[in-house]
């Protein structure tokens, strides 16, 4: 019988391998070390990144070899891109897994990994695709939070092969994520990951690309699409190859959602065509309805990101006692950039958080040392 949390009775030990300890990896590594009864090991083939993962504390030990990492491993957690996955599932297979051992991913498509991994059933592992849908702006080891997944959704996507008791073994230890665990189809999971988030992302990118060709013969688009244009297609920057595994992996999910995008940007065609501004705006009160229904403060795949716009005197320093202010507050501050600055104005200072609850200390901190704050 396990306990609560997926470990072991009579004071049996757990040892976690994780392959790729960066953002996610790194993450889920500090949600289990120093755990009771717990290891965690890190993999990597860079002997580099094996020594950070270490001097940084985010794991237990840490090795460049696949087999090491994985001997005895109770649960190993594939937190390398897409495209790399059905390698490692490969790689796995040819080793001397641990019997019923769990092995499970952080991928954004499941459907292709979940029938890959069938190689790994069958030599006596268990697979059970994995999916937290949660994130950040940064990237890599540094960025990893042990708070990362904390009141976000971490889907699994057990088949009807899954042994319940390993299904249950992976939900215990999970919960020292804090995160809502749901279980949902690998193809259902696909559909919906694909329409709320890949879907977005090709949109915004999409975007950002024809402005950036109009950009070409005027520059006064890209001057004129600071603020609300920066701010909703922030998503197009995300890593170009990251993208381009996840995009090909869910292609034929794509392909359909893309359909029925045409589809929603004809229905405007028609609407604007036929001058129908009635149809216009229920179009608006529709999106609006809906959105408002929306949860609001659960995490989610696309990061959050909470903002608000200071006017500065340009005063030498300034910039490095708002910083140093906000500090003292232990307000946590996840970006800073100038965005106007000019003798005859002041300056915009744009400050940015992943938490409202920051955004929302700093207004009020900063209004009350007299300074201009909007949102």
């Amino acid at each position: 019988m396990q306990d609560e949390f997926g470990g072991f009775p009579q004071g049996g030990t757990i040892r976690i391998a994780i392959y790729g300890v960066g953002l996610i990896g790194g993450s889920l590594a500090l949600c289990f070390k120093g755990k009771p009864g717990i290891t965690v090991v890190g993999h990597s083939v860079n002997a580099a990144s094996v020594k950070k993962y270490v001097d940084r504390g985010v794991v237990d030990e840490a090795t460049v070899s696949i087999a090491d990492a994985a001997a005895g491993a109770d649960y190993l957690f594939l937190c390398v891109p897409v495209g790399r996955l059905e390698e490692y599932v490969d790689e796995l297979a040819r080793l001397p897994l641990k019997p019923g051992c769990i092995v499970t991913d952080v991928g954004s498509t499941k459907s292709s990994v979940v029938r890959h991994a069938d190689k790994l059933n069958r030599s006596g592992a268990v697979f059970i695709g994995g999916h937290p849908m949660a994130g950040s702006e940064r990237s890599g080891v540094e960025a990893a939070s042990s708070h990362l997944f904390e009141n976000a959704y971490y889907v699994l996507t057990p088949t009807i092969e899954t042994p319940p008791d390993a299904l249950e073994r992976l939900e215990g230890l999970l919960r020292w994520t804090k995160a809502h665990i749901v279980r949902t189809d690998a193809v259902l999971h696909d559909d919906i990951v694909g329409a709320i988030s890949h879907l977005p992302h090709m949109i915004a990118v999409g975007l950002v690309n024809q402005i950036a060709g109009y950009n070409e013969t005027n520059g006064l688009y890209a001057s004129l699409a600071a603020g609300g244009f920066r701010d909703i297609t922030r998503i197009a920057s995300g890593d170009p190859l990251i993208w381009r595994d996840i995009l090909l992996n869910n292609r034929f999910v794509l392909l359909k959602l893309l359909d029925d995008w045409q589809a929603e940007m004809d229905k405007f065609r028609r609407l604007l065509e036929t001058d129908d501004g009635e149809g216009v705006a229920e179009a608006f009160r529709r999106a609006g309805k809906f959105r408002g229904s929306l949860p609001e403060r659960r995490k989610g795949m696309i990061t959050s990101i909470y903002e608000c716009y200071v006017d500065v005197p340009d005063h030498p320093g300034i910039i490095g006692k708002i910083a140093t202010e906000l500090g003292q507050a232990r307000i946590n501050l996840s970006n800073l950039q100038i965005i106007e600055s000019r003798e005859d104005v002041p300056g915009v200072l744009r400050l940015s958080f992943r938490e409202e609850a920051d955004r929302d200390r700093a207004v009020a901190l900063l209004k009350a040392l007299e300074y201009a704050v909007q949102l």
